[in-house]
């Protein structure tokens, strides 16, 4: 069986960002499929990918994009599959140029766009995770269960260092 989330990613170097999503999925007892899918280097792969996400048995995409930024988008024009866009931290512009070309997609092609870096790479596993959660019930208690930890793990009145 395919796992049920790809996580596709521009570059080799987007990998650092886009590894917070497959530990998160992976805390959560959910596989991940993750590839290399660059809009501009490898158009005709991420065409014959995203054309077959759902045929080969994915049920959300996450993909991670610095710069420009096109791959959620892109990946979104060719599939109906719920696609989460994370906005990878690009040296040039910190992650605005990648958050903007994420965020400003034409009308009918929706891409759920996260916070840029690494926030975003979790909540879009978390989103992903919660879409899943819908029709499966162990995976619903697991995400309860990971929400209830992170909530009992902030302290009630900060500690004194003095």
């Amino acid at each position: 069986m395919t796992a049920p989330i790809a996580i596709i990613m521009g570059s080799q170097s987007d990998w650092e960002t886009m590894r917070h999503a497959a530990d998160t999925l992976a805390a959560l007892g959910v596989s991940a499929d993750t590839r290399i899918v660059s809009a501009h280097r490898t158009p005709d792969r991420l065409v014959a990918f995203a054309k077959g996400a759902k045929a080969a048995g994915f049920k959300v995409i996450i993909a991670g994009a610095g710069g420009a930024a096109h791959l959620p988008g892109m990946a979104a024009a060719l599939t109906e599959l719920p696609v989460f866009g994370v906005p990878v931290e690009s040296r040039t512009m910190k992650g605005i140029d990648s958050l903007y070309s994420i965020v400003q997609m034409p009308a009918g092609i929706p891409v759920g766009t996260l916070a840029i870096g690494k926030a975003g790479a979790i909540n879009a596993a978390l989103l992903a995770a919660a879409v899943l959660a819908l029709s499966d019930p162990a995976l619903s208690d697991r995400l309860a269960a990971w929400r209830k930890a992170q909530t009992d793990a902030v302290a009630e009145r900060p500690e004194d260092k003095a």
